[in-house]
């Protein structure tokens, strides 16, 4: 016979709710994929609450509309690009050639890039067909590379006549460069390592940057 205590059903346990900013860094998490995966275009709120296992309500609850969620995962992912920029210029631009520099500080880049391909999809794919507030952020930390870039070559490049309005078209072509062979390890699926492509750029600036 079942006992009075035993007939008395068990509360269910509710789950912990989880406020907005508890929420957010898996709401971004799953953004990644989705944004990696689908593009800005492909993007919507509803495919990010799929993903991230939520409700739509919940992704409105943290992020006002799509724009704003990848502004926030601009932002997250920057952190992370930023240091790898920064890792891979040269620590003492004076030492070595411009060609050393190129090689080892690209290679080092690049590594970084096939590591965390969805963040530089993000990169890349930002820049077409999104809001013009997302591609003014993706324009800034771009500008900053080519300034990185720009104040390394005035250190190992001294012999650069008219600096002033050379050195920042030679920062240009190189972030060009750098970017080219990023988009062909994440986006495209070269089957170059990131040293291989490194090399090519680095004998580019060794035979081609020394007789500006």
């Amino acid at each position: 016979m079942v006992s009075p205590e035993d007939a008395v059903a068990e509360p269910r346990r509710r789950a912990a709710h989880l406020g907005p900013e508890r929420r957010r860094p898996m709401i971004l998490d799953a953004a990644l994929e989705v944004f990696s995966e689908r593009g800005y275009a492909g993007t919507t709120m509803q495919s990010v609450a799929e993903a991230a296992g939520v409700t739509k309500p919940v992704i409105y609850a943290s992020f006002a509309n799509r724009d704003d969620l990848l502004l926030a995962l601009l932002g997250r992912e920057e952190q992370h690009l930023v240091l790898s920029i920064m890792a891979a210029l040269p620590a003492e631009p004076t030492v070595g050639t411009p060609e050393e520099h190129v090689l080892d500080g690209l290679t080092a880049f690049l590594e970084t890039a096939a590591k965390s391909p969805m963040s530089w999809r993000i990169v890349f794919g930002a820049q077409y067909g999104a809001a013009p507030v997302v591609a003014d952020r993706v324009r800034a930390a771009r500008a900053f590379l080519v300034e990185g870039l720009r104040l390394t070559l005035v250190q190992s490049l001294p012999g650069v006549t008219d600096p002033d309005a050379n050195l920042p078209v030679l920062a240009e072509m190189l972030a060009s460069m750098t970017e080219s062979c990023a988009r062909m390890l994440v986006v495209d699926g070269t089957e170059r390592t990131p040293a291989e492509l490194a090399k090519v750029v680095s004998q580019l600036v060794g035979g081609g940057f020394g007789a500006v």
